[in-house]
C-alpha cells in the first residue's frame, strides 16, 4: 500500500481500479488532485507504491496519501499520467476516494476510459451528468472527437447493417483464449474422442446417436423430431420463433385448397379455421433471390399451421417454392411417410437458413453493433443512457469481428455447412435490413401484433411470446424509471445535444445508421420515444438474441431435426421414399459433426445473466436503485417461468433470465 510522500500523517485513501481489458495496465508515472465542494484543490499526489508494481490489468491499488483538503465533501478528481514506462497506456475502470477524517463518506469517481499521455481527465462524482450540465465541457467534446477517430462505421457488405471499421483494443477479450471458436472446436472434438470422422454418408440413423457422448449430450431435437407436433413447436419456441403469423388469406400463390386440408381440421371448414384464428402460416418468400455457394438449392417455402383441440400448432401443408408448378406439388399430413418427412426437413433448412442469416446473424448481432459503434460515436462515457447502455455492448464487437472472421468468412462454418454459404447468408441479411423497423419488429408488443399472434386466447401455447413479454416489461420498467429521474423536465430531455445527435443518427440513411422506425424519428421530444428506443437496444441485446443463439444446439445438432445442409434435391412429386433417401439427404459425417460442435460452443453462456452486470457503469443513485428493482423483478419472472415449464409439454428454458446474458458476447 503507499503512503504519504510529505512526511505529514495520510489524511485520505485514493484506490484505483484498473480495467481488465486487452493492455490495460500501465508503468508510467499516475498523478492525481482532490478537490472539495467549494473547488479547494490540493496538492498534486504522486499515486506510487515503492514495492509493488501498480496499476496491472485488473488490479486494484490503494495509495493513502495526504491530500491537505479541509473535511467535507469531496466533488472531482483530476487524474493524469506521463509517458514513461515501456507499456504506457492505461484503462482505468474507476477510483473511489475515502476521506479518513471522522464522519466522511468514500466517494467514488466512475472512469471506463484510457488515460491519456500529458492530459489530465477531470471526473465529477459518480460520473453521470447530461451534456449541458458537464463542468468540463471542453474535455468531453475533445474526448467524443477522439473516439470518432477509433469508432469508425464501415459498410462491409451492400446492404447490411454498418459496422466497426477496426475493433478498437478496449473491446477486445481480456482472455481471448476462451473464445477461440477453432481452437475450442478442436478441443471439444478430441475430448469427445470424435476428431477423426470422415467425409463418408451415414448408414442409418442410429449410426449417428453414437456421436452424442461427453460433454455433447443428445440435444432435444434428437426425441420426437419425426413427429408433426414437434415441428409446429419449432415455430413457437426453437431458435426462430418469430416468423409465425396469422393467416386472414391464402396467398394467392400458394395452392393449397379446403378440401386439401379440412380433413386436418378436426370437424370445420378452412374458413371457419381462419375465422377463429386458428390458421397461422410461414412465408419465406425473401429465399426467393438468393444465390447459394456452388449454385446449391434451397427452397423459398410456404407452410400453413392449424392449432389443434390439445392447443398444438400442427402442419397441414407445405408448398416448397413460391411459383406454382406441377413438379412443386403441395405437401400434406397424409402424404407417404418419409415423402411428407423430407417435405419437413427441407422447409426447416430454409428456416434454419433465414434464423441464422437475418433472426440470429443480422437482426440481433449486426443491428446491435451498429448502435453501439453510433452510441460511442455520439454519447459520452459520462451520458446516463450511455451508462445505462454500456453493460449490454460488452465484448459484442469482439464477438463479431470474431465470428465474421471465423464463421462468415469465405470457406469458413457458414461456407462449409450451410445450404446459402457466407453470401447467400450475407444477401439474405441485406434484404431483411431494408424492411426492418425499430418501432415494429423491434418493439416486441408491436411486432406481436403486427403479425396477429398477440391473442392469447386464440394462440395459448406461444412460450417465447410469453416469456419475453415479461423479461420486456421488466426492461422498460427500468428504463423509465432511470430516464424519468434524469430528465425530469421536458427541457432537459430538449437541451440534450447529445442525446439529439444520438437519435439523429440513428434514424439517418446517408451519414448516420439508416435504422428505419425510430421512436420519435429520431427527434427526441417526447420522453416516452426515447423510453422505448433504449428498451429496444437492451431487448435485442439480451432477450432477442438468447432466443435466436440459445436453442442452437437443442435445434441444430440433430441435422435430420434442423437441417443447416441438406444433399440432393428437394422432393417433386408426392411418390414414397424411403428412410435411406432422408438419410442420403442428410450431411456427411465430418460435416454433421461440424455443426453439433459448433453450435454447442455457440449454445454456452459466456457471461452474466441480465441485470448482473461483469463490469458497473452505473453508480448514480438514479439508476443503481432502478437496477436493484430491476434484479428483484427479474428473479420473479424465473420463478414465473420455472412453474410454466413444469406443466408445459416441452419446457423453454431460453428466456429464463438466469440464462438470458446481459450482452451478445457469444
Amino acid at each position: 500500500m503507499g503512503n504519504s510522500c510529505s512526511g505529514l500523517p495520510p489524511d485520505c485513501e485514493i484506490i484505483v481500479k484498473t480495467g481488465d481489458v486487452k493492455g490495460a495496465g500501465t508503468d508510467a508515472n499516475v498523478f492525481s488532485a482532490l478537490y472539495n465542494e467549494d473547488g479547494t484543490r490540493s496538492r498534486d499526489l504522486n499515486l506510487d507504491c515503492k514495492w509493488k508494481n501498480d496499476f496491472e490489468k485488473g488490479s486494484v491499488d490503494r495509495f493513502k496519501v495526504h491530500c491537505g483538503l479541509p473535511p467535507g465533501r469531496l466533488h472531482k478528481i483530476e487524474i493524469w499520467r506521463d509517458d514513461s514506462g515501456i507499456g504506457d497506456d492505461w484503462y482505468v475502470e474507476w477510483i473511489k476516494v475515502k476521506n479518513l477524517h471522522p464522519g466522511s463518506d468514500e466517494v467514488i469517481f466512475p472512469c471506463n476510459r484510457w488515460v491519456k499521455a500529458e492530459r489530465k481527465l477531470v471526473l465529477t462524482e459518480y460520473d453521470c451528468v447530461l451534456p449541458q450540465f458537464d463542468e468540463c465541457k471542453e474535455q468531453r467534446k475533445k474526448e467524443l472527437e477522439d473516439k470518432r477517430d477509433v469508432y469508425r462505421l464501415s459498410r462491409k457488405a451492400p446492404g447490411i447493417p454498418k459496422q466497426i471499421e477496426s475493433c478498437p483494443r478496449d473491446e477486445s477479450f481480456s482472455n481471448d483464449y476462451k473464445w477461440n471458436i477453432q481452437q475450442t472446436k478442436y478441443k471439444l472434438a478430441v475430448k469427445c474422442k470424435l476428431a477423426k470422422l470422415t467425409s463418408d454418408p451415414w448408414e442409418t440413423l442410429d449410426d449417428m446417436s453414437n456421436l452424442y457422448k461427453g460433454s455433447l449430450n443428445l440435444p432435444y431435437g434428437y426425441f420426437n423430431w419425426k413427429e408433426d407436433s414437434n415441428f409446429g413447436r419449432q415455430r413457437l419456441q426453437g431458435c426462430n420463433p418469430t416468423l409465425i403469423r396469422l393467416c386472414m388469406e391464402i396467398p394467392e400463390n400458394f395452392k393449397v385448397t379446403a378440401e386439401m386440408v379440412e380433413p386436418f381440421l378436426e370437424g370445420i371448414t378452412l374458413e371457419e379455421a381462419m375465422k377463429n384464428k386458428k390458421i397461422y402460416i410461414v412465408n419465406l418468400k425473401k429465399l426467393t433471390e438468393i444465390m447459394c455457394r456452388f449454385n446449391r438449392v434451397i427452397c423459398k417455402p410456404m407452410a400453413l399451421f392449424f392449432v389443434n383441440g390439445r392447443n398444438e400448432l400442427m402442419p397441414i401443408a407445405i408448398q416448397l417454392f413460391q411459383k406454382p408448378a406441377e413438379d412443386n406439388p403441395v405437401f400434406l399430413p397424409s402424404d407417404p411417410k418419409y415423402t411428407w418427412m423430407l417435405a419437413k426437413m427441407y422447409y426447416n433448412n430454409s428456416d434454419a437458413a433465414f434464423h441464422q442469416s437475418c433472426t440470429h446473424l443480422g437482426l440481433t448481432h449486426l443491428v446491435a453493433e451498429t448502435i453501439c459503434v453510433g452510441t460511442h460515436r455520439q454519447l459520452s462515457p459520462s451520458h446516463p443512457v450511455f451508462r445505462l447502455l454500456a453493460p449490454h455492448f460488452l465484448y459484442l464487437l469482439a464477438i463479431n469481428s470474431l465470428a465474421l472472421a471465423k464463421l462468415v468468412a469465405p470457406n469458413g462454418w457458414i461456407d462449409n455447412t450451410m445450404t446459402t454459404g457466407s453470401g447467400g447468408l450475407m444477401e439474405l441479411v441485406s434484404q431483411c435490413w431494408q424492411n426492418w423497423r425499430m418501432d415494429i419488429d423491434g418493439w416486441l408488443p408491436s411486432d406481436l401484433e403486427a403479425r396477429g399472434v398477440d391473442d392469447k386466447e386464440a394462440f395459448p401455447n406461444y412460450p417465447y411470446r410469453d416469456d419475453a413479454l415479461l423479461i420486456h416489461e421488466a426492461i422498460y420498467t427500468y428504463v423509465r424509471e432511470v430516464l424519468e429521474a434524469f430528465y425530469d423536465s421536458p427541457e432537459k430531455l430538449t437541451d440534450d445535444y447529445e442525446i439529439q445527435n444520438w437519435g439523429h443518427m440513428l434514424a439517418d440513411p446517408e451519414d448516420g445508421l439508416g435504422i428505419k422506425g425510430v421512436f420519435g424519428g429520431g427527434k427526441f421530444t417526447d420522453l416516452e420515444d426515447l423510453i422505448k428506443a433504449v428498451t429496444t437496444i437492451i431487448f435485442i441485446s439480451s432477450v432477442g438474441h438468447s432466443a435466436a443463439n440459445f436453442a442452437q444446439y437443442d435445434e441444430y445438432a440433430f441435422p435430420p431435426n434442423y437441417p443447416a445442409f441438406l444433399r440432393g434435391k428437394p422432393p417433386t412429386s408426392k411418390e414414397p421414399l424411403t428412410e435411406k433417401d432422408i438419410i442420403d439427404s442428410l450431411p456427411v459425417k465430418d460435416m454433421t459433426l461440424d455443426i453439433i460442435i459448433v453450435t454447442k460452443i455457440l449454445s454456452d453462456r459466456g457471461t452474466n445473466a441480465l441485470g448482473d452486470f461483469e463490469v458497473q457503469y452505473m453508480y448514480d443513485p438514479r439508476g443503481t436503485k432502478p437496477v436493484e428493482k430491476l434484479r428483484k423483478r427479474l428473479l420473479e419472472v424465473s420463478d414465473i417461468i420455472a412453474e410454466r415449464n413444469k406443466s408445459r409439454p416441452f419446457p423453454y428454458p431460453y428466456l429464463d433470465p438466469k440464462e438470458v446474458p446481459n450482452a451478445i458476447s457469444i
